[in-house]
């Protein structure tokens, strides 16, 4: 259930200080405030309740506590924390005065993360970038008027703009995974399994063995092992995978006398997993593999995969595979995905989703080379994009062109730092280097939001750069004219 809030508590001068004063209407919080769609957030925040049930929180308290915790890149105990002891974080939350009580509890932060997911986070993104989105178009619909002609009537729009695009990888704060610790991770959860379907059990039974000792101890042969062979290596693994297999028949068995409603939903949810992690280690095992569809890497986030980068810091990574693209300055999460993918095969329809914003097809796309396919480049070629990169085939016999073509292909690449700047930008400052939610739609939300505060920011220092542009013209003293220098003359 959700009931739609006061509208006089949003208002800037309404807000109460018991001590006194008022709060400054150039801090960043209350510019930023001033920019975000309140209301129609709180139109498509009340379409996620039913019609019964306690109400829930405003929709302008969800989405700022996520907005102040991405922002700070602090955990949601600290997130409270500061909205407490914040009179501008309060008001951006929408509270009528500052009060030294929580507006609400930690754990409730999961609550907003859940209802605000990434899709409705890309559609309160797209809501804000409404304004730059008609401003540019209002620019071209001026330029066309000017070039306008009666016999261009009916025709394609001409290609306007520029569209870079890359895709990069947003590790999820999880222990480095190795076979040997999942293998550990997972027997461990089957042993508390025996142990709470043990204690239901009313016929005096005795607990089956489970070897928890000595399976913990060849663990730890292996995992402090610092010139690990493979000979070693199989032989610790083949050790686990026979604890573990040995425990999930006695958990069957367990299972048909009491049944696996006496456990915890987590220890449940753990009991699952081991059993997909026994059946792809075995699996890679015995056929001396390394690589299987589906790979689990976390016990407790089975969703997380390995991505394969091939980076100088690190080849492998672990999380969410996303693709981006930027327009204008401002940043799109085009997919994020939890399996490996080949983003060269997303350039169509990030062209496509750029057309359908902006209404006419991009003049160039800004890419790496994993972009730069033949049936990528025939699809721009078709519709008049120029796709940057060298061209196949050989360079061309003329110095002169070939000149020309090497030159363009070093602006292209110094266009498309942008989007790398934006990549290190979300993963210096707004979290994306490591996502701590636990839930794969958590993360995503997280994901989602942390890109749209980058867009925020861009429009707080593009606000900013404005209004220093504005007051140079008001303090840049006046050049006087001839009729005022000729009256400042001696008579």
């Amino acid at each position: 259930m959700y009931r739609q809030p006061d509208r006089r508590q949003q208002e800037f001068d309404n807000f109460d200080l018991p001590f006194g004063g008022s709060l400054d209407p150039d801090n960043r919080w209350v510019r930023l405030a001033a920019i975000i769609p309140w209301e129609w957030i709180e139109e498509r925040y009340a379409q996620l309740f039913a019609s019964t049930g306690a109400p829930g929180k405003r929709a302008r308290m969800a989405f700022g506590a996520l907005l102040i915790k991405q922002r700070l890149g602090v955990s949601d105990e600290e997130t409270v924390e500061q909205i407490r002891e914040n009179p501008y974080l309060q008001y951006l939350l929408g509270l009528s005065g500052f009060s030294t009580e929580a507006p609400f509890e930690a754990s409730t932060m999961v609550h907003f993360r859940r209802r605000l997911s990434a899709e409705v986070l890309a559609e309160i993104n797209e809501r804000i970038l409404a304004a730059e989105r008609d401003e540019h178009s209002k620019e071209c619909e001026r330029s066309d008027e000017e070039s306008d002609s009666e016999d261009d009537e009916g025709e394609e729009p001409e290609n306007r703009g520029q569209l870079l695009c890359d895709a990069s990888c947003v590790p999820q704060d999880i222990r480095h995974p190795t076979d040997i610790g999942l293998l550990n991770d997972a027997r461990e959860a089957t042993e508390a399994a025996i142990d709470a379907l043990h204690a239901e059990r009313t016929d005096g039974s005795k607990k089956p063995r489970t070897y928890r000792h000595t399976a913990r101890r060849d663990y730890l042969r292996c995992a402090k092992n610092k010139k690990l062979t493979r000979k070693t290596f199989r032989k610790g693994r083949k050790k686990q995978l026979q604890y573990l297999r040995r425990n999930l028949s006695h958990i069957q068995q367990l299972a048909g006398e009491v049944g696996l409603s006496h456990l915890p939903r987590s220890l449940y949810r753990k009991l699952l997993v081991a059993g997909e992690v026994e059946r792809q280690q075995r699996q890679m095992h015995d056929s001396g593999s390394y690589r299987i569809e589906g790979r689990i890497v976390s016990l407790s986030q089975p969703h997380v995969r390995p991505i394969v980068r091939g980076k100088a810091r690190t080849a492998v990574e672990f999380g969410a595979k996303i693709s981006l693209s930027v327009t204008n300055g401002f940043t799109r999460v085009h997919r994020i995905s939890w399996e490996m993918y080949n983003e060269g095969r997303d350039l169509s329809s990030q062209i496509e989703s750029y057309r359908d914003l902006y209404g006419y097809y991009p003049q160039s796309v800004h890419v790496d080379k994993i972009y730069r396919t033949r049936d990528n480049r025939r699809y721009c070629r078709q519709r008049g994009i120029r796709i940057s990169g060298r061209p196949l085939g050989r360079p061309p016999a003329d110095e002169q062109i070939r000149k020309a073509t090497q030159r363009q292909f070093r602006e292209d690449e110094r266009k498309r730092v942008e989007i790398e700047g934006k990549l290190g930008e979300g993963k210096r400052c707004y979290g994306l280097d490591r996502v701590p939610a636990k839930l794969k739609a958590t993360s995503e939300s997280t994901i989602a939001m942390a890109v749209l505060v980058m867009n925020l920011q861009k429009l707080l220092r593009d606000s900013f750069a404005l209004v220093l542009y504005l007051l140079s013209f008001a303090f840049t003293p006046r050049r006087k004219s001839a009729n005022d220098r000729q009256a400042l003359l001696p008579a």
